[in-house]
């Protein structure tokens, strides 16, 4: 690492990963296998790191290596010559949020703990899911032979395979296929085989829970960066949903686990996207290709390396290769002149060796500037400004006021023949995701929201139960009986939706519905309106 900082990196974002079941097939263990018992000792452990390399550099607060916890905090260390490096948490069951047979092992009350206890720890950013689906959502899938031993591995844990279904949009999870692992298929119980899985079928049942909403939003009030690799499409799109209604910044795609179909809608949150450390002529081909959304937005580029990870590293281009590096070379920032690194009796070689260990990474670099040119560098080297501006938006953000929570609300109807539960109008504006306003079961709806005076709005949330609206409209109103149509759609899918327009003044608010979705009427779990 500190040879990548020579280098002339100064974000390093260190996630603390680990997995249970991984953990438990291991013969050398020293210690349980508990997934957060892991993550404090890898935070510890860190924290020691930074202490070890200031005594190397003459005491505290005096080596290059300083964990931060806040944007300006990390400009600071920057402005130094030194490495921010930021804490994040990569486990599979964090906070205990593990499901056996489909039945959640926590609740509530553990995750604003486990989230308090990771914040308090320095953490700030992290994933809600990894590779086995767990209480808060689904995964991406493995694909091959590591997909299948890590689908024993979910079984093993939860009790259950992963379960697909056929896409609903052009997001999809990785294939699973059916390669064979039969080290790891040794292990499952007698009579039990891994399933088959239709080619068709390529998205994940899970996506994300009720658990793992409220994870989202108490990431959220924590002011915490959302990662959402790893998440199956299903969870990625409900949470950028949630995210979007929020107008919150605070999310990132750190290395190629995303559906690239999301790029857009996270750049366009204000969000950070960063690609996996590939071999430099793919990781050029693959920025190339995102380059026009990166200039549109004005942002730069990242990459994620998996360093210790299970994934693979760039390989050698040969030691003939054309546009091969050249040792002695100087690095991007014109601070180092760069010959190959020796340790003890070894000297390693990008050319030769390929990216073997992280203090190759500005070899790796050299590579990328002589087979892609130097835009692509150049883009590298605004990622950490790009990154600390997400990180910056994220923790300045504040929810902006509901004007809809607890107004009066009427409706050109209510579902009235369940004796045990009220469905008024008034449940879609009361703050509780728990209650809802539903209709009677026919096209022609309307729910209607009296701000009290007359407001700018500019954005109106939409949290559907399961009886949404396929086509419907917002219309506006300052009297209550001239109404104006701000926004509609006739390709509703149900969710969370927010509709954005031009501010305009209105007393009222109106949601028209013409078509369902579905047999039953139109049921909102929450309307949120919003002055932009």
């Amino acid at each position: 690492m500190e040879r990548a900082w020579r280098g002339g990196q100064r974000v390093l974002v260190n996630d603390l990963v680990t997995n249970g079941v991984i953990c438990s097939v291991y013969f050398f263990k020293d210690r349980g296998c508990d997934e957060m018992t892991s993550i404090r000792l890898q935070a510890k452990l860190t924290y020691d790191l930074q202490a070890y390399v200031d005594t190397m550099y003459g005491g505290p607060g005096k080596g290059w290596f300083r964990i931060v916890t806040d944007s300006a905090q990390a400009r600071d260390v920057i402005e130094q010559g030194k490495l921010a490096v930021v804490l994040g948490v990569e486990t599979s069951e964090p906070f205990g949020c593990k499901q056996i047979l489909d039945v959640p092992q926590c609740d509530r009350k553990d995750i604003d703990a486990g989230l308090d206890e990771l914040y308090a720890l320095g953490v700030r950013s992290m994933f809600l899911c990894h590779k086995f689906d767990n209480a808060l959502c689904g995964v991406r899938f493995d694909s091959g032979t590591l997909g299948t031993a890590i689908n024993v591995g979910q079984f093993l844990s939860t009790g259950t395979f992963w379960k697909t279904e056929k896409c609903a949009g052009p997001q999809h999870d990785n294939p699973i296929g059916s390669a064979a692992a039969p080290g790891a298929e040794a292990k499952l119980p007698a009579g039990v085989r891994v399933p088959s899985y239709a080619s068709d079928a390529q998205c994940n049942v899970r996506g994300l829970t009720d658990l793992g909403e409220y994870a989202v939003r108490g990431m959220m009030k924590r002011k915490m960066m959302l990662e959402i690799d790893h998440m199956s499409v299903k969870a990625v799109g409900r949470a950028l949903d949630i995210l979007d209604a929020g107008s919150y910044p605070g999310v990132i795609s750190s290395h190629s686990w995303m559906d690239l179909n999301w790029t857009e809608r996270v750049y366009g949150l204000g969000g950070f996207v960063a690609q996996y450390m590939n071999g430099s002529e793919q990781f050029v081909a693959e920025a190339n290709r995102t380059k026009a959304l990166r200039d549109a937005y004005g942002v730069g580029y990242g990459f994620g390396t998996d360093m210790n990870g299970v994934g693979g590293w760039p390989g050698p281009r040969g030691a003939d290769a054309p546009h091969k590096v050249t040792y002695p070379f100087r690095s991007v920032d014109g601070g180092s002149l760069i010959d190959r690194q020796t340790t003890g009796e070894r000297t390693w070689d990008l050319n030769t060796d390929g990216a073997a260990h992280y203090g190759l990474v500005p070899d790796w670099i050299e590579d990328i500037r002589l087979v892609g040119g130097q835009s692509v560098v150049n883009d590298l080297f605004r990622g950490a400004e790009s990154y600390l501006d997400a990180w910056g938006a994220t923790e300045r953000h504040q929810a902006d006021a509901d004007l809809a929570r607890g107004a009066p609300a009427t409706a050109s109807s209510t579902e009235w023949w369940n004796p045990f539960t009220s469905y008024a109008p008034g449940r879609a504006v009361d703050g509780d995701r728990d209650t809802r306003w539903a209709s009677e079961w026919s096209d022609e709806q309307w729910l209607r929201i009296d701000l009290g005076s007359t407001h700018r709005v500019g954005r109106v949330t939409l949290d559907w139960e399961r009886a949404y609206g396929k086509a419907y409209g917002i219309q506006l109103s300052t009297d209550g009986a001239n109404w104006q149509t701000v926004w509609s759609t006739i390709t509703g899918d149900g969710g969370l939706d927010t509709a954005r327009f031009t501010g305009t003044p209105a007393r009222y608010v109106r949601v028209m519905g013409t078509q369902r979705g579905t047999g039953w009427g139109y049921s909102l779990r929450e309307v949120g309106v919003h002055s932009d």
